[in-house]
């Protein structure tokens, strides 16, 4: 399935920060569901090429490229949790929506999960996919924060981690079917690797604020466990079975402290499941989010 017509008109809104890139599709009267991608080389048409069709035939779907990915370049100031945070609260006051689900992938899934369990009246359920942050202390903790404290080496290391052949080698070894994931010619890596020029060309860090300023020497500074009970709307917390990148007892940890919360396995998938299995992904968050916000309700 290739990303649809869905993504051929975006919208840009601007901000103190930058220019902001979204995608809307569906009934302008339907419930409103805003999605939330990852870090590093995501974009919206990339992650979310069959979630949001499918969703918007019933459902008025936001999707955007979050800060510094895509169309939403240049960008200043710091983007770490807080901080993208407070632009969902802001892109849903300009788009004057009072309430909405939130779906989010990795660290999109940690902004989601943050926001509804710090302002829970906005939200009307939200799901995660690989959510961040929900990890106490990470493996190589130390040594990350480490590396993670010389701007001088994560800027270096840009140019060589966005080559074209070394893309292609991280997304063969990240998707569950490598090479024969569905599109992956004809307009997967294509995205991918326009993401990684677009990376270059403005000298970006090879990693997001968000991961960067999500690490202390000896635990996380972003971990949103002990406050996932403040959520009031139902949440479901997916987690793809061959997903290196995410603890799946943290998943399923979350899963039990959020209130009303539900925990689902992704068959054959790993972290980047909306790529790996797009129709079972469709399947869990389309149906859980009919569920717990019915349309025409």
């Amino acid at each position: 399935m290739t990303p649809s017509g869905t993504f051929a008109d975006p919208a840009v809104l601007q901000f103190s920060g930058g220019p902001l890139r979204m995608y809307r599709a569906g009934p302008a009267d339907g419930p409103p569901v805003l999605l939330l991608h990852g870090a590093m080389l995501d974009t919206a048409p990339l992650i979310w090429h069959a979630l949001m069709p499918h969703l918007a035939r019933d459902r008025d779907v936001i999707a955007i490229d979050m800060p510094r990915h895509g169309g939403s370049r240049p960008w200043t100031g710091r983007l770490d949790q807080a901080a993208l945070e407070t632009l969902v609260d802001e892109l849903l006051d300009r788009l004057g929506i009072e309430r909405a689900a939130l779906v989010g992938l990795s660290m999109g899934g940690s902004i989601a999960a943050g926001y509804a369990a710090s302002r829970p009246e906005r939200v009307t359920a939200v799901a995660t996919l690989g959510a961040g942050g929900l990890e106490e202390i990470r493996p190589a903790q130390f040594l990350t924060w480490c590396f993670l404290q010389s701007e001088r080496l994560m800027r270096k290391a840009s140019p060589w981690v966005f080559r074209p052949s070394v893309l292609h080698r991280f997304m063969k070894m990240h998707l569950t079917q490598g090479a024969e994931t569905p599109g992956y010619d004809e307009w997967l890596m294509p995205l991918v690797l326009e993401e990684g020029r677009k990376r270059t060309a403005h000298r970006e860090l090879v990693l997001d604020d968000f991961q960067i300023h999500s690490y202390g020497p000896r635990r996380m500074r972003t971990y949103l466990t002990p406050g996932l009970h403040r959520i009031q709307a139902p949440s479901l917390w997916l987690h793809g079975v061959h997903d290196n990148a995410i603890d799946e007892q943290a998943v399923r940890r979350a899963a039990s402290i959020a209130p009303g919360g539900r925990y689902a396995d992704i068959e054959r998938a790993g972290h980047l499941a909306p790529l790996d299995e797009p129709d079972q992904v469709n399947e869990l968050i389309g149906g859980f989010l009919a569920e717990a916000v019915p349309t025409g309700a």
